[in-house]
């Protein structure tokens, strides 16, 4: 497999601090030698979230920060998020500067903070607060690692609890052309050395059958495949079928209460979606639901993006989903029902999604009263911070809480 952008990640949220600058450094020292981070580098990291940490301590309002483990087939490197409720930054290049740190900081400055990280994005409005995301990853730098990922989320858990209720995740579908026969052999479930993101060895499930129909005097005609329409309604998809191209899936789940019992059935969801062979929403769906048996169960949405920007969606339970782009919010239709116990007749539902748009799934420990212009000034940044911002600008503390954004890759 030759080198290829960061297109998707494994993800995983480990710890949230709120005005604990000691605490987040020595978790961060901690994280990096974990993942197998050098010394040197793994110095540079702490010496970012000192500051980041700091910062929020001295100046935020509700400031909290993330730390989490990004994975690829190859490497691991650390992701720190940073989400504050204002005063906010007046002039973020000028912050960026060096020698404009905050008063009472270490004093390196963001400036500083966006050199030690492989990424940095920042986005601040007066008044409103500030999100923040830095990147660190191994030096020199592994050559799958360029670019931004198009798939970004975030879980907060309730307040008291450690562990959090909801879950996202995100795959490829890589599209291969096979001529074998469709046998046992295809439908065994993947080893784990074939599902940790080099999906390059996805499933080879077919498209149904499309056989040419004949009219006396006229040539076979051989009908489209079912759901390849572009369309920017809300259509049911029957036996959907995938692009020719290479799509992304995208899940969102929010196992039912709070707490471990909760963490548990999240995790079988998120197991059985990154190891199952699905390329469809309604069989990720189907998949999940047998995996979820014996759990608590789940409300679980799944999308597949295609490069045309088709978006297929199939959802059961009180997961929120939306198309968005700078002026508009189309809502996504799911079903009642409880994954892994009771699950309804699976409906797909076929949309368009803009080139300027993204995907927002979300679990109800976020408010559904948010509008597209609370994004607008968003969505040209990474989904990781976009799901960042609407986390601050939504999300509750009475209840686990998580999202999800998704962008189309043309």
């Amino acid at each position: 497999m030759g080198p290829v952008t960061l297109h998707l990640t494994d993800c995983e949220d480990v710890a949230w601090f709120r005005d604990e600058p000691e605490a987040a450094r020595g978790a961060a020292a901690a994280l990096g030698r974990r993942i197998g981070l050098t010394e040197h580098r793994t110095a540079e990291l702490v010496l970012a979230v000192a500051e980041l940490a700091t910062n929020i301590t001295k100046h935020a309002v509700e400031g909290s920060l993330l730390l989490r483990v990004l994975r690829t087939a190859y490497v691991a490197g650390v992701e720190v998020v940073v989400v504050d409720g204002g005063p906010g930054i007046t002039d973020v290049p000028a912050a960026l500067r060096d020698g404009m740190s905050t008063a009472g900081t270490l004093g390196i400055g963001l400036g500083a903070v966006q050199r030690l990280a492989d990424a940095f994005h920042i986005h601040s409005r007066r008044g409103l607060g500030t999100v923040q995301v830095a990147r660190f990853w191994p030096r020199p730098a592994h050559h799958t690692v360029t670019g931004e990922p198009t798939v970004g989320g975030i879980t907060r858990p309730i307040g008291g609890e450690q562990v959090c209720g909801d879950a996202w995740a995100g795959r490829p579908d890589i599209a291969e052309h096979v001529t074998q026969h469709h046998d046992e052999r295809t439908d065994r479930r993947p080893r784990p050395e074939e599902s940790s993101l080099d999906w390059s060895a996805l499933t080879a499930t077919r498209p149904p059958l499309r056989r040419a129909t004949t009219t006396p005097g006229l040539p076979p005609r051989i009908p489209p495949l079912a759901g390849t329409a572009r369309t920017s309604r809300s259509v049911p998809v029957r036996a959907a079928a995938p692009g020719p191209g290479g799509g992304t899936l995208v899940m969102s789940c929010d196992g039912l209460g709070h707490g471990p019992m909760a963490s548990l059935a999240a995790k079988a969801a998120v197991q059985a979606f990154r190891t199952g062979t699905a390329r469809t929403p309604e069989q990720a769906m189907e998949q999940i639901h047998r995996a979820l048996r014996g759990t608590r169960g789940a409300a679980v949405a799944v999308a597949r993006l295609e490069p045309d920007g088709r978006v297929l969606f199939c959802g059961t339970g009180n997961i929120t989903a939306a198309l968005v782009t700078p002026d508009s919010r189309s809502n996504l239709l799911s079903h009642p029902g409880i994954v892994g116990h009771q699950m309804h007749q699976l409906r797909t539902y076929e949309h368009h999604l803009p080139g300027h748009g993204v995907l927002v799934m979300h679990s109800d420990g976020l408010s559904e009263r948010w509008k597209s212009e609370d994004l607008a000034g968003f969505l040209h940044h990474p989904p990781a911070l976009i799901a960042a911002a609407l986390l601050r600008l939504a999300g509750t503390r009475r209840d686990d809480a998580s999202a999800v954004i998704a962008k189309v890759t043309r």
